[in-house]
């Protein structure tokens, strides 16, 4: 990469031009895992030659610049121990956890007797991209043709791009797409292989694949709950009809009864006690010294009550019994 490339790589470079603006390329780390920034082998020749160099980095602004390494005929300082690593037979220099403050630009500098060249290296951090998944967004089904939306995301991954393809090269490209999202349509009766979402950035590459058949289920699936909640739309008036019918009886029979019981009770109250008297009438036998036509009949009356039908009066015949309702 030559300078100028951008804004900020052309004001890098103005900063060494005074020393010499050497070459300057871009590393790629991957964060939490170790990044080593090598030289070319024409800087490792002039420092066998010179054996003398020093790994630098700037501090946020080109002008402020931490030392990291020195080199001297043969011997060198490591001033980040832990978290960096010289290695003498290449002179490469290696990050061994990359975190996002280590995203800087490098210099490894060579010192000659009455110059010094200099090698840039811009690294790049990333987070690597977890494992994507797979969304159903939505699916419409006609004439056994289904069409899908799908959503391919990743949870993590620092410039995470999409795209989509099948899992085999075929001239047939239903799959084919760039960005998360992709409109598939196919044959519920034709079988196609699966697609698969690819999400990926400048570090990571991960896949997933959708199966057709998962469509298949998503349909009789819904399908399914639909029929049921029809069935339910349905048998739901009819459940409530049905309730309001049986309290409805239900109140009127209690009704009814409660007519029932209050008509009894009235009956009883109304009911007509009768009392009868019997009357017997009881002769005497006459006194010898009574007087003809003196003597009169004496008359016994016996009360009975009872409730009823007033029984028929008896004939009266001479000495017989005569019933008086009172």
């Amino acid at each position: 990469m030559g300078c100028g490339t951008s804004l900020w790589l052309l004001i890098s470079c103005y900063w060494v031009w005074g020393v010499g603006c050497g070459m300057m390329e871009t590393v790629l780390g991957t964060l939490g895992k170790a990044t080593v920034l090598g030289i070319p082998p024409e800087f490792q020749k002039l420092t066998q030659h010179s054996r003398t160099a020093t790994w630098k980095r700037s501090m946020g602004n080109p002008l402020n610049k931490e030392i990291l390494f020195t080199y001297y005929n043969g011997n060198y300082t490591n001033f980040k121990p832990g978290q960096n690593l010289f290695h003498p037979s290449n002179f490469s220099l290696e990050i061994l956890s990359t975190q996002r403050q280590d995203q800087q630009l490098y210099e490894y500098s060579v010192t000659m007797k009455s110059e010094e060249r200099n090698w840039h290296i811009q690294l790049e951090v990333y987070e690597p991209v977890s494992d994507p998944s797979i969304h159903i967004l939505g699916w419409t089904l006609a004439n056994d043709s289904c069409t899908v939306t799908l959503n391919c995301t990743a949870a993590q991954g620092d410039n995470v791009s999409y795209s989509w393809a099948s899992s085999e090269a075929s001239t047939s490209a239903p799959c084919t797409h760039n960005g998360s999202l992709l409109q598939l349509s196919y044959n519920l009766t034709n079988s196609i292989l699966p697609c698969v979402c690819i999400a990926s950035n400048p570090v990571s590459r991960r896949t997933a694949a959708f199966y057709p058949s998962i469509c298949s289920a998503e349909h009789w699936a819904t399908g399914s709950s639909r029929t049921g909640m029809l069935l339910l739309a349905v048998m739901l008036p009819i459940v409530i009809l049905t309730m309001f019918a049986g309290a409805f009886v239900a109140a009127h029979v209690a009704a009814n009864m409660r007519k029932s019981r209050e008509n009894s009770s009235l009956t009883e109250d109304s009911t007509v006690h009768t009392i009868y008297s019997q009357v017997q009438r009881v002769e005497k036998q006459k006194s010898p010294s009574s007087p003809v036509g003196t003597d009169h009949p004496t008359c016994t009356t016996i009360y009975a009550a009872a409730t009823g039908t007033v029984p028929h009066s008896p004939q009266v015949s001479g000495k017989g019994l005569r019933w008086v309702q009172h």
